[in-house]
Parts: C-alpha cells; sequence; structure tokens
C-alpha cells in the first residue's frame, strides 16, 4: 500500500481511503496552489471492510475539497456590527472572543455563551469541546447537529437494549443475513458502497425489504418496497407485530428467556389488526404479511432503520416500535441477526458519545448521575459541582439564541445550520440577534458569512484522530498533507481560547495526547474507550466498544450473552400511532418530505463546492408524482412553489411515480430560495429532542 492510509470525510460507513501526492509526514508541503500545483490523489483501501475496495463519488472527489476556491486561510473579523468581515490576525480574532465571552458571562451569568458542535468532528474534537464548554466556560448550553440525525435511534436503543450503537455487529454481517427490514434509509443515495453488502446478501439467497414513501434508488433494488404515507411508521410497525403474533412467528422462547414488558406490547399490537394499518399506512396486507414471513423465516435478519423513521416528532417511538418488531422475532443478541440504525454523519456514533451532547459525559454518561461527575471531573481535576447541569437540546438552543433568557453568543464548530435546522429562517434571524457569533471552518458557509469573527480549520486530511463507524469501530484518521500556512486545528483553537480564559486542566493540541485523556474519561461508562489505543487501532484495523481494557479484544457484537440493563433483559416499550404533529388539511393538502440526493451531503457546504458533485446535482427540486402535476398543471422541470406556515420554498418540479400521490419531496442541501429547510416543522421528540424534519403539510402552486 503506498499513500497515507486514512478514511473519506463524509458519512459514518467511513470508507477506507488512501491519500498519494504530497509528503506523508511533518514538514511536507501544502496542497493546491501553495504545493506548485501538486494533486492530491485518492485511492479507495481494500483492507477496511466496510467498503471493500469501493468508494463513492463524493468519496472519489474527496481531495477537491482541499483546494476549493474559497477555502479560508486567514481569520476573519467585523470590526463593528454593521461592518464587513475583513482579515485579521490570530490574535486579534482569538483576544475579541475571548473578551466578548468574559465580557457577557459577568454580564449574563455562564449561560450567556453556547457552544455548538458536529457530528463529522473526530472523538477528539468532540470530547475536547464538551470540556471546553464545562470547564473553560461554565455553560449548560452545549449541543451538536447529531441532535438531527441520530437522537431517537439513540433514545429508543438506550431504553430498550441500555447502549446505543449503530450496527449490533461489524457491518459484513449484513451480507449473510437472510432478510433485511430496512425502514426510512436510502444508502444506495447516501453510501453506495454499503449496499454491496446487501448485494451479497440477495446473491446468497436473502431479501431485502425497504420501507418507504418513495421509490427510492434502494427502493429499486429491493425484493419488498413497502409504501407508507409520511409519518405512519409506528402503525407499520405494529401491524407486522400484530401479524407475526397471529402467525405464531413470534419466538416466545426468546422472548421469555432475554426479554421483559411484552404483555403490554403484545396488548397493543392486538389493535392493530390488517385492514386499520393498511388504512392508516397504505401499505397493503398482502405485502405486510409477506415482509414478517421474510424476516422470520431467516435463519438470521436484521432490522434497520434510518433518518427517514427517526427525524419525527415520535421518532423514538417509531424506532421503538421496530425493535418492538426485532425483540418479538427473537434477533437482538443473536449472532448474525438484531437491530441497527444506519449512522449518518462521519462521526455520528463517536461525536455524541464524549460530552458535546446537552445531557452527556464522556462515555456515554448522564450529566445529571452524581457518580459520573465525579468520575469526570476527576479526570478534568475540578471540582464535581463546579460542573453545570443538563442544558437545551439542538434547536432548543438555536431559538433560544439572542432572546431574554438566551445564550447572547455562540461559538459553533463543524455545522451549517442556517441550511440544516428546521425552520431555517427563524434559526438565521436568531444567530444574527447574537452580540457575538464565532464560527470555525474551512470554507465561507451560509452561518460562517453571519459571523463576527470566522476561524479558518484545518481539513480532514490535514489532521490527524479518530472516528468511530456506524459499527461502533473506532478508526484512525491519518494526516496526509499540510494545512496551508495560516490555518489551525480544531483544537489549537480550543487550547488558545481555554488559555485565554484561565481555564484550569491540560488543553493538548496533540490527538493522541487528547484521545489519552478521553480513555480516561470514558473508562467504566457505557461507551468505554478505555482499553483502546492508537496502536491497537493500528494493528487491528479498528477497535469495537466498549473495550475497558488494552488485554480486551472489544465487542463487535453486544449482547450476545446480556444488555446491559440491570435485569441483563432486553426492554419492549408499547407504543401506539398518532401520526404527524402537523398533518395535512384543506388549506396545505400535500405531506412534504425530506432528504439527500447522491452526489451532495449534509448541507451542502462541502459537495456544492466539488465540480464533479456539483455538475451531478446542480440545484434543489421538488419531485411529485405525475397526477398531482396534471391536477396542479405543472410540467416536468418547471419552477413551483411550495408552502408550509412557516414559509416559502421554489425550486424546479421533478415529476415521477416514485413518489406517493399524497407526497412532495425535497433534498436538503441547498441555501437560497430553494432551502428545504424553510418548510419543516418545529415539534420536537419528547424524548429524543428531535425536531420533526420528515413530514409537514404543504401546498403547491406554479
Amino acid at each position: 500500500m503506498t499513500g497515507t492510509p486514512t478514511h473519506c470525510p463524509y458519512c459514518a460507513l467511513q470508507c477506507g481511503m488512501t491519500l498519494d501526492g504530497g509528503a506523508p509526514a511533518d514538514g511536507m508541503p501544502a496542497t493546491g496552489a501553495s504545493a506548485g500545483g501538486a494533486r492530491v490523489r485518492v485511492a479507495p483501501r481494500d483492507d477496511v471492510p466496510a467498503n471493500r475496495g469501493g468508494l463513492c463519488q463524493k468519496g472519489w472527489t474527496a481531495a477537491e475539497l482541499l483546494t476549493v476556491p474559497d477555502r479560508l486561510t486567514t481569520p476573519l473579523m467585523r470590526r463593528t456590527r454593521d461592518a464587513p468581515l475583513e482579515p485579521c490576525t490570530w490574535d486579534e480574532a482569538l483576544d475579541r472572543i475571548a473578551s466578548g465571552i468574559g465580557r457577557l458571562a459577568a454580564e449574563h451569568g455562564p449561560d450567556a455563551v453556547a457552544v455548538f458542535g458536529g457530528g463529522g468532528l473526530t472523538n477528539e474534537k468532540a470530547y475536547q469541546l464538551g470540556k471546553f464548554a464545562r470547564i473553560a466556560l461554565r455553560t449548560s448550553q452545549i449541543d451538536y447537529n447529531g441532535r438531527f440525525c441520530m437522537s431517537s435511534a439513540a433514545a429508543a436503543s438506550g431504553r430498550a437494549f441500555g447502549m446505543d450503537r449503530g450496527l449490533p455487529g461489524p457491518v459484513t454481517d449484513l451480507a449473510a443475513s437472510g432478510a433485511v427490514l430496512l425502514a426510512g434509509g436510502n444508502p444506495a443515495e447516501t453510501m453506495p458502497p454499503f449496499m454491496r453488502h446487501l448485494a451479497d446478501m440477495r446473491d446468497g439467497g436473502g431479501a431485502l425489504i425497504v420501507v418507504d414513501p418513495r421509490r427510492t434508488a434502494t427502493a429499486r433494488q429491493a425484493d419488498l418496497h413497502l409504501q407508507p404515507a409520511a409519518g405512519t411508521d409506528i402503525a407499520l410497525a405494529n401491524g407486522l407485530l400484530h401479524l407475526a403474533l397471529a402467525e405464531g412467528l413470534a419466538d416466545e422462547e426468546y422472548i421469555a428467556a432475554r426479554t421483559s414488558g411484552f404483555d403490554a406490547v403484545r396488548t397493543v399490537a392486538n389493535a392493530y389488526w390488517p385492514d386499520r394499518v393498511e388504512r392508516i399506512t397504505g401499505v397493503p396486507l398482502p405485502k405486510m404479511r409477506e415482509a414478517v414471513r421474510l424476516l422470520a423465516g431467516a435463519d438470521r435478519a436484521h432490522v434497520l432503520t434510518a433518518r427517514g423513521s427517526e427525524q419525527h416528532a415520535r421518532g423514538t417511538d417509531m424506532v421503538s416500535g421496530f425493535i418492538n418488531l426485532a425483540l418479538a422475532l427473537g434477533l437482538p443478541g443473536r449472532p448474525g441477526s438484531g437491530y441497527g440504525c444506519l449512522t449518518g454523519q462521519g462521526n455520528g456514533q463517536g461525536g455524541r458519545e464524549h460530552g458535546q451532547k446537552a445531557d452527556q459525559l464522556p462515555g456515554y454518561r448522564k450529566i445529571d448521575d452524581p457518580a459520573a461527575r465525579a468520575h469526570v471531573a476527576g479526570v478534568w481535576g475540578v471540582d464535581p459541582d463546579a460542573l453545570p447541569g443538563p442544558g437545551r437540546s439542538a434547536y432548543e438552543l438555536l431559538s433560544a439564541l439572542g432572546t431574554p433568557d438566551g445564550p447572547k453568543a455562540m461559538l459553533l464548530f463543524g455545522s451549517n445550520p442556517v441550511v440544516s435546522a428546521p425552520r431555517a429562517a427563524s434559526v438565521e434571524e436568531r444567530l444574527g440577534s447574537l452580540d457575538l457569533l464565532v464560527v470555525a471552518d474551512f470554507v465561507p458557509s451560509e452561518t460562517a458569512r453571519l459571523a463576527d469573527v470566522v476561524l479558518p480549520t484545518a481539513q480532514w486530511a490535514e489532521e490527524s484522530g479518530t472516528m468511530t463507524n456506524l459499527e461502533g469501530r473506532v478508526l484512525r484518521r491519518r494526516r496526509a498533507v499540510r494545512a496551508p500556512d495560516g490555518v489551525r486545528t480544531d483544537l489549537e483553537i480550543i487550547a488558545a481560547l481555554a488559555g485565554r480564559l484561565g481555564a484550569p486542566g491540560e488543553w493538548s493540541t496533540d490527538p493522541e495526547r487528547v484521545f489519552g485523556e478521553l480513555r480516561r474519561a470514558s473508562a467504566g461508562g457505557v461507551a468505554d474507550y478505555s482499553g483502546i489505543t492508537y496502536e491497537r487501532i493500528e494493528a487491528e484495523g479498528g477497535v469495537f466498544w466498549p473495550c475497558p481494557s488494552e488485554d480486551h479484544p472489544g465487542t463487535p457484537r453486544p449482547y450476545l450473552d446480556r444488555f446491559p440493563t440491570p435485569d441483563g433483559r432486553a426492554r419492549f416499550f408499547p407504543v401506539e400511532h398518532q401520526g404527524a404533529a402537523e398533518d395535512v388539511d384543506a388549506e396545505y393538502p400535500l405531506y412534504l418530505t425530506t432528504g439527500r440526493v447522491l452526489a451532495q451531503y449534509q448541507s451542502g457546504a462541502q459537495t456544492r463546492r466539488v465540480r464533479a458533485l456539483a455538475d451531478a446535482a446542480p440545484g434543489p427540486f421538488v419531485e411529485l408524482h405525475p397526477d398531482l402535476a396534471e391536477r396542479l398543471g405543472v410540467e416536468d422541470g418547471q419552477d413551483v412553489k411550495v408552502e408550509s406556515r412557516r414559509g416559502t420554498a421554489t425550486a424546479a418540479a421533478r415529476v415521477t411515480d416514485a413518489i406517493r400521490r399524497d407526497t412532495v419531496f425535497m433534498p436538503f442541501h441547498w441555501a437560497g430560495e430553494g432551502r428545504a429547510n424553510l418548510l419543516t416543522g418545529t415539534a420536537l421528540d419528547p424524548v429524543s429532542r428531535m425536531p420533526e424534519f420528515k413530514v409537514c403539510a404543504v401546498r403547491i402552486s406554479a
């Protein structure tokens, strides 16, 4: 193998790749123009099981991110609120931030300063950011964009299994499965190399069942497509469970030996008789029956969920419905079977384990648990009573910015909420109302353009660290090229600010040293990394957590012997269908659902700057059924206006029979007038605090 082995900067599959074209050590030249035109080349690695030598178009073009024309290489600052952003020195920028934080905290208390992180940050950066918020700023006001990603699946998994970890085993287990039910996921577009494992399963005689209101690229490859109305997944899951019970397909022995709470769930499922579920969801009974029989008849089977079933005001309950089905069939805790979630962002798994969530400390510890506080405070060298309590969740935090009782300043790392947050126009207004907005980014994203101070950060290939992929496997990201002059890593930025603020403890800029502290802080927690070292990751191709000691092999398949609950049993949780928080009516008669497309990623701040990806997916669109288009007098390619109770977006119509007649679809990667999140609702899941991205009521006009 030549070049520097590392991993893709995009999704949680974390495909292995090598980077070549620059010297692979300190002293290497920067890429792009400053390297005399040297070009970094990407090649897939075949020694990483997740992608086995495959990459998607985003991965193949990832090196182009390093030389995008508007790359930030110097700090920017507004001299006054109404002044433009202008170049400044690092000392000027950091002094401005520190003095602003100090003034606002003195006037309004420590919660006047907020921190917003991202699911793409390395484990080291996520850990250090959480530590910075709690002991340098002493604020409770920290959350991250992963709240918009996997939080509902995390909450449902936690209450069912006592632990939240994406997949129940290595992704390669899927190839040996006899059936996979995937609810609300479209990996053919969001993580294409993942489809190799499902293709291997189908080649071996297994069946793929896809649940989605759209006939997506993934659904087109399925053996069975269930196409429910948006927001009806609880009814569907309960209906499938009803059929499993009625046809004697439940694993009663497993239920008795390894679970609790089944009687309450059985009572609920009994009320979801087939014609009722068909009426609610629109899914025909024969397809529901076939899905249950395929799952129950397989020696090994998986039930998987993704954002389509999770980004709802009842997203935790939707996931619980599918977990109940998996438990009734005896799948979790069986080798090669189980329930899992397809994590979205690159470090969506690790990013929420080590302290950048409002209610968590490192190791997946609860911040209001006295024992957890004592342990982490001991590692940090502070009094446990000095640690703040739980803060606001992501959308609640963004909504509170600049209000009388909300934060007056925000430091934002690795996120672009002006595009990605629900009710985006309101979020943009809240960000603009702050006394101080600081954004660390490598490009002038839509959010960075609102900032008072912009800090240019190193990119994925310019720094080292660890990522935890959707399997729970901790991987090494290796530095392959030197960042341009004037750019600093997030760890360097955090350390510099901590020093100016007089924060206690050590603030290393060395990722391996930070990881060593993370290991100590996570020790004994649910997500125990204490036995994982950089050397082990290197030697073993990644290590699965929990791994409580250096002689522990790691845990690729949790739950085989017992579940990490007080009694060792998995817990059923009864859930009832209630429909969307905002249903259709005469004024807004259509459902809107949102999602991703193959050539773009998240808010598009990265992928919209790569020419090949921008050419492949140049702008937003509105997908609608031909019958709806005919009724509205809309032709393919014509601009249409989509209105909700929160805003209006305009994009070109894409007429297709791949979507239900009562539903329209928009991708959310673009800013401007086609910004899908101008429309989306803000109802929050009561458990996960996930906003309801995936369904709201709209109307369309030409």
